[in-house]
C-alpha cells in the first residue's frame, strides 16, 4: 500500500499557503506528501520486510531499534521453521507524526503441499538519533512470540505402524537403540579406551574388538565413531561396565529393529524404507511456540493419522532355517527363496562373510558359468537351434521370460538379476561384475529363474504384501512344452545328474552349477523356489550340502 500523509502534516502545509491559490496549493500538497522524512520512514519498513523475504536476519535486525536481540530472534525463527517458502508483504503503512509511524505486514509460510500458515502482525517505526528504525518487538515475527518464547515446525506422527511377517506375526518394531560412540576429543588414551570398551562389550558383542575400533578411529581422524549399537536389554546389562570409560558416549536413538534378534536379513533396510515411506505419507504437522520451560502452544497444523500395518513377505520360520544353513560355510554365502505362486520373497539369508560385503543376495552379480545353460536351453528350444548357436537377442528374451534381465522397480528394493550378453551390459552393471561382460547372475536372479520354471511364467516379486514390483519389457510366458522340458531337465539333474546328492528329496527339482570356485544350486520344491550360492567354495558339492541342510532345517518342528 502506498504512503499516506499524516493529518498533522497535511494541516501544516495548508496553513502555510495563501488562500485561493489552487494551482500552487496542489503543487505544495504533492511536495508535502513526498517529503524526504516520510519516504525515509517507509523505506526503512520496506527494507525490513524485504530482508525478511530474503531470509537475511542480520539485514533485517540492523533496521530495528535493538539489532542484537532482533537478529537472534529472527534467525531462530528461520532455523526453527525451515519452510519451503515464506512471504512477507507490507499491507499498510501510516505516518502518525513526524517521529513515528505504524504498519501492518501479512505473513505466509508454506511447509509443503497443504501445509500453510498465514497471519498478520502490527509494528511501529520511530525516528531515533540514528534515523528511522523499526521498533523491535518479537511479535513483529509472529503474534505469540516474546517473553523468551521460540517458534518451530514439528512433524506430528501417530503410533508407528507394525511390521508383520508373512504369517502375521510381529517382525519389526521401533525401539530405543543405544549407540556406543567413541569421541576422540575426550579420549586422552585411545588404546586404553578401546581395550576397556572391547572387554566390556565382549559378553554381547565379541566381534567388536579393540583393533577394529582403533582402525575405525584411524580412518576418521577427529570424528566420532559408533563402536556398536545395543538394544536396551543388552545396554542395561553392560551399563555399569561402560560407565567411566574416557571418550565413550551413549547416544540413544529410536530405530526399527527385529523383534526376534535371530532374524538377520538384507531385507531389513528395504523394509525400513517402506516403513518410513508409510510414516511420511500419513505424517501431520504443527507450528509450535515453545515456552522457556518447554511447554508448547500449537499455532496451526494437525495430528497425522496412523498408517496401515506393513505385512512383509518374509516367512520367519523359513528365514531362521535358511540362516542356520547359510552359516555352515566359512566363505560368503547366500540363500534367497520365493513363492512361485505369488512372487513373495520369503527368505533372504547371508552369513557374516557375505554381510561384510553388503546385501549380495540382491545387489551383487557373479560370473554365471553354466548357471545360464538352462536359459540358453529355453532360447534354443524356441528358436529351433543348437544351444551354442543361440543369438544374443534370443538369449535375452528367454532370460526375460524366466524373470532375469529385467529392471524390477519395487518399494524399498532395487535388485539386480542378471546380465546375459555384452549388449545388455550397461556401465554400472559392468562395474559391478567381476569379468566384464560375461554372463553375470545374482542369487535373487537364479531364485527368479527357479520360480519362473515352477510357476510356468515369471512372477512379479514383492517384499511387502500388496506392493508387487513392476518392470518394463516383460515377455509372455515360455511355451508350455518348452517349460516342461526345463522342468524335466531340472528333475533329471537331481535324480540322476550332478545334483544326485539331493535325490532323497523326490519332489525337488533343480540345477547344480558353478563357475571356477563359486558354487550354485537353484530349484524348487512345492511352492518354494530358491537359489543357494557359495563363493570360493572349498568343495564342488558345497552348495548341494547347504541345500540338503536347508531342507532338513525346514523339516524341523517349529520352535517358538
Amino acid at each position: 500500500m502506498g504512503f499516506r500523509a499524516s493529518p498533522r502534516l497535511r494541516r501544516s502545509c495548508a496553513i502555510a499557503l495563501p488562500l485561493g491559490l489552487v494551482a500552487v496549493l496542489a503543487v505544495a500538497l504533492v511536495s508535502c506528501v513526498g517529503q524526504k522524512s516520510d519516504a525515509s520512514a517507509q523505506s526503512v519498513v520496506n527494507g525490513f520486510v524485504q530482508a525478511l523475504n530474503d531470509r537475511d536476519a542480520s539485514a533485517a535486525a540492523s533496521l530495528t531499534s535493538y539489532p542484537n536481540a532482533a537478529e537472534e530472534s529472527i534467525q531462530q525463527m528461520f532455523d526453527g521453521l525451515d519452510a519451503k517458502e515464506s512471504t512477507w508483504t507490507l499491507a499498510q503503512f501510516m505516518e502518525l507524526n513526524g517521529d513515528s509511524g505504524f504498519f501492518t505486514v501479512d505473513t505466509a509460510w508454506n511447509f509443503g503441499e497443504g501445509k500453510d500458515w498465514s497471519y498478520y502482525v502490527d509494528g511501529g517505526v520511530r525516528k531515533l538519533s540514528v534515523g528511522w528504525r523499526v521498533s523491535w518487538d518479537p511479535t513483529l515475527l509472529a503474534p505469540a512470540l516474546g517473553h523468551g518464547r521460540t517458534v518451530r515446525y514439528d512433524r506430528t506422527d501417530a503410533a508407528p505402524p507394525r511390521v508383520l511377517d508373512g504369517a502375521g506375526n510381529p517382525l519389526m518394531a521401533e525401539q530405543t537403540i543405544n549407540a556406543i560412540t567413541l569421541d576422540p576429543s575426550s579420549m586422552p588414551d585411545p588404546v586404553a579406551t578401546t581395550d576397556r570398551l572391547a572387554k566390556a562389550l565382549e559378553p554381547v558383542a565379541p566381534l567388536v574388538t579393540a583393533d577394529l575400533m582403533r582402525k575405525d578411529l584411524a580412518e576418521k581422524p577427529g570424528e566420532r565413531v559408533v563402536a556398536v549399537l545395543l538394544r536396551d536389554q543388552d545396554f542395561q546389562y553392560l551399563e555399569r561396565d561402560l560407565q567411566g570409560i574416557p571418550g565413550v558416549v551413549v547416544d540413544k536413538q529410536p530405530k526399527l529393529i527385529t523383534t526376534d534378534r535371530r532374524i538377520v536379513t538384507p531385507l531389513l533396510d528395504p523394509l525400513r524404507t517402506v516403513w518410513q515411506a508409510n510414516r511420511d505419507a500419513t505424517a501431520g504437522w504443527a507450528v509450535n511456540v515453545v515456552e522457556p520451560d518447554g511447554a508448547m502452544q500449537q499455532q496451526v497444523g494437525y495430528q497425522g493419522p496412523p498408517g496401515p500395518d506393513i505385512k512383509a513377505t518374509i516367512d520367519s520360520q523359513l528365514q531362521l532355517a535358511a540362516e542356520n544353513a547359510v552359516v555352515s560355510v566359512g566363505t560368503p554365502s547366500a540363500i534367497v527363496a520365493i513363492r512361485p505362486s505369488t512372487g513373495a520373497v520369503v527368505v533372504a539369508a547371508q552369513n557374516n562373510q557375505a554381510i561384510e560385503q553388503g546385501p549380495i543376495a540382491f545387489s551383487s552379480l557373479y560370473p554365471a558359468g553354466n548357471s545360464v545353460d538352462l536359459v540358453r536351453k529355453a532360447a534354443a528350444l524356441q528358436a529351433g537351434v543348437d544351444p551354442k548357436d543361440v543369438s544374443e537377442d534370443d538369449l535375452e528374451r528367454a532370460g526375460r521370460q524366466l524373470g532375469i534381465g529385467l529392471n524390477y522397480e519395487m518399494p524399498g528394493l532395487d535388485p539386480e538379476t542378471a546380465v546375459l550378453t555384452a549388449s545388455q551390459s550397461g556401465v554400472d552393471q559392468v562395474m559391478k561384475s567381476k569379468n566384464g561382460s560375461e554372463p553375470q547372475v545374482s542369487p535373487f536372479g537364479l531364485a527368479m529363474v527357479a520360480a519362473s520354471v515352477a510357476r510356468g511364467s515369471a512372477p512379479m516379486p514383492m517384499i511387502v504384501e500388496g506392493q508387487q514390483a513392476t518392470a518394463k519389457n516383460v515377455e509372455d510366458a515360455l511355451p508350455a512344452n518348452v517349460n516342461d522340458q526345463l522342468r524335466n531337465a531340472m528333475r533329471d539333474n537331481v535324480q540322476t545328474g550332478p545334483a544326485s546328492f539331493l535325490k532323497q528329496y523326490p519332489d525337488l527339482i533343480g540345477i547344480a552349477s558353478g563357475n571356477d570356485s563359486d558354487r550354485w544350486f537353484f530349484g524348487s520344491r512345492g511352492d518354494l523356489a530358491f537359489a543357494v550360492f557359495v563363493a570360493d567354495a572349498d568343495g564342488g558339492d558345497r552348495a548341494l550340502k547347504m541345500t540338503d541342510l536347508l531342507m532338513k532345517e525346514i523339516a524341523k518342528p517349529i520352535q517358538k
